[in-house]
């Protein structure tokens, strides 16, 4: 039937994202995509630090890419490696760095990776972030740690689509201790977020026209005779006839 192979094509994606991830352990691992194209599986690796991806000479693709071939029978798989530009707006790299400190340093000094973390987010532009780690930290007693600063959505759609969450594991002597990173990046979009559009300033400058007075028109000397009154006429008319008596 067509649900059973829709599930049983989702179940082998997710196989091979964990292979992939399982083999590139530590290389800033964000995000394993597989599209299916004509010519083949394309595997889409977004990771902070693509170099160790590769390997030398590009060892580590090509016993990866003969490995996916044997164990999920792909025909032509295609690895396409995309560098994670900021890395501190991403869960899962924050997460594998908290890891990777305590691995390194022990469970006393998880308080600094904390806060360290927490303040390399907010300087990146989150509007916030949380970090829990589980686990027997300091002491042999399991207890959870809570790092958190800003603003973050706990409930209802933004906290399902704007929010990003990574988990991972980081492995010590006294067992395994779970992390888990939450972050909104600063671009998400809240419904209770109100923007002023401010009005534009229209700005009426004057032109030459407008700021010369119009020019006067002057009369000629046969308009200026032509628009006296009658009343300064009639007395040349009088002295006329007058003579002439």
């Amino acid at each position: 039937m067509i649900e059973r192979k829709f599930i049983s094509e989702n179940i082998k994606e997710f196989r091979i994202k964990e292979f992939v991830a399982d083999h590139l352990n530590r290389v800033g691992l964000s995000e394993v995509k597989l599209q299916r194209t004509p010519l083949g599986e394309k595997i889409v690796v977004s990771a902070s630090r693509p170099g160790l991806v590769v390997g030398r000479a590009g060892a580590n693709i090509q016993k990866l890419t003969k490995d996916l071939k044997e164990q999920f029978d792909l025909e032509n798989p295609q690895i396409e490696i995309e560098e994670i530009k900021e890395i501190n707006l991403d869960p899962a790299i924050v997460a594998e760095t908290i890891a990777s400190s305590m691995e390194r340093f022990g469970a006393k000094q998880f308080k600094g990776s904390g806060h360290r973390s927490l303040r390399n987010v907010m300087q990146a532009g989150a509007l916030g972030v949380e970090i829990l780690i589980s686990g027997k930290v300091p002491s042999q007693r399991s207890r959870t740690w809570r790092f958190y600063e800003g603003y973050l959505k706990k409930c209802g759609d933004i906290a399902l689509t704007g929010v990003k969450v990574a988990y991972t594991t980081a492995f010590l002597k006294t067992g395994a201790v779970g992390i888990k990173v939450s972050i909104m990046p600063g671009d998400t979009k809240l419904p209770d977020r109100v923007e002023l559009l401010k009005e534009p300033e229209v700005v009426v400058e004057e032109t030459d026209e407008q700021s010369e007075p119009p020019a006067k028109e002057e009369k000629t000397s046969e308009e200026a005779q032509s628009t006296k009154k009658p009343s300064e006429q009639a007395p040349e008319a009088e002295g006329e006839r007058g003579g002439s008596t």
